[in-house]
């Protein structure tokens, strides 16, 4: 599958609607982002049941801000919704091959059960800061 340029409007239907979704955020003018895109472009079409998009973050810098990108290029990998992998720096084809099999192959209950762990140590650890009680167990 070749890569597909994503706006901010299609950013999250993207996560949504597809399985594995990898993120490029990149700029024209970056040296490193126009060394990382062939290679990007080449993997994707080793991984077709895999979505390589692509987010300018010139002509989408709210959406860069949003997703806390400090850094070009930028790969994000999301999983069934979860980000599981996030990293600045370009990387050679090796890398990003070993990056589309490490995120197929996790085990999505763990994570999600991880997730979930996160989120309710989040919400407990919110709730005391406000000063209401939670009954443990």
């Amino acid at each position: 599958m070749a890569t597909v340029n994503i706006t901010s409007e299609q950013f999250a239907s993207t996560v949504e609607d597809n399985d594995i979704v990898l993120v490029d955020f990149w700029a024209e003018w970056c040296g490193p982002c126009k060394q990382f895109g062939p290679t990007y472009s080449a993997v994707s079409e080793k991984h077709p049941d895999v979505v390589f998009s692509k987010v300018d973050t010139e002509a989408e810098q709210q959406l860069a801000a949003e997703a806390g990108i400090s850094s070009i290029p930028t790969l994000m990998a999301f999983r069934e919704k979860v980000l599981v992998f996030s990293q600045p720096g370009a990387l050679n084809a090796q890398q990003l091959e070993q990056v589309v099999d490490a995120v197929k192959a996790l085990d999505m209950d763990e994570v999600h059960a991880h997730v979930a762990r996160s989120q309710a140590e989040a919400a407990a650890a919110a709730n005391k800061q406000d000063g209401t009680q939670i009954p443990e167990f």
